[in-house]
């Protein structure tokens, strides 16, 4: 079964994640990744430009109402939440904030776990809360593949912790098989 978008959520440590996983993903792969970094509300996005500097791959800040492509890996700006619509494009709100943070990881799992239903994977990394567990349940939920970062090789483990004792999740594995297990599934595409 194709699937037709990748979530990932991460919070502390998410910028030494970001910098290991990112380069490895091939120039052809084409399921859009949508990530929600939990970052400062005054964030001016050079650590986009410093990883779109070491990718294969587009990443760019998610825009109001841009339809999501694949080849491309979103980012939620700064202070917003990011919701995917049942239509595949982007809303950006500026609700209360969820488990202390806006952008909620767990805000976009669930709209996406809507949007997509069992073609989406949900993968959350490390991080030092509980944001993405409820969003990663949803997602099981709806039939989506989950996967967590093994706790132990965390930088933070407290958000897979609680992600794997919320959901249950189909995958608990290291950093660099989730990416060997992404690119495989990439791969399977028909």
């Amino acid at each position: 079964m194709p699937y037709e978008a990748i979530v990932i959520g991460v919070s502390s440590g998410g910028m030494n994640v970001m910098k290991v996983i990112f380069p490895l993903l091939p120039k052809d792969f084409s399921i859009p990744i949508i990530i929600v970094q939990h970052i400062s509300p005054r964030s001016e996005g050079h650590w986009i430009t410093l990883l779109n500097d070491k990718c294969k791959l587009e990443i760019k800040e998610a825009d109001e109402k841009e339809r999501v492509e694949g080849g491309k890996i979103y980012i939620a700006p700064p202070n917003y939440h990011l919701l995917i619509e049942k239509n595949k494009t982007f809303s950006l709100t500026v609700d209360e904030r969820v488990n202390f943070a806006r952008p909620s990881i767990d805000v976009m799992f669930e709209s996406a776990a809507e949007a997509y239903k069992d073609k989406l994977i949900g993968v959350v990394l490390t991080g030092s809360n509980s944001d993405g567990s409820m969003g990663l349940k949803r997602i099981k939920e709806c039939g989506g593949l989950t996967i967590v970062q093994h706790p132990e090789t965390a930088e933070s483990p407290f958000m897979p912790a609680s992600a794997i004792t919320m959901t249950g999740p189909d995958y608990i594995i290291d950093l660099e098989h989730i990416i060997e297990l992404l690119i495989k599934i990439d791969n399977q595409k028909e």
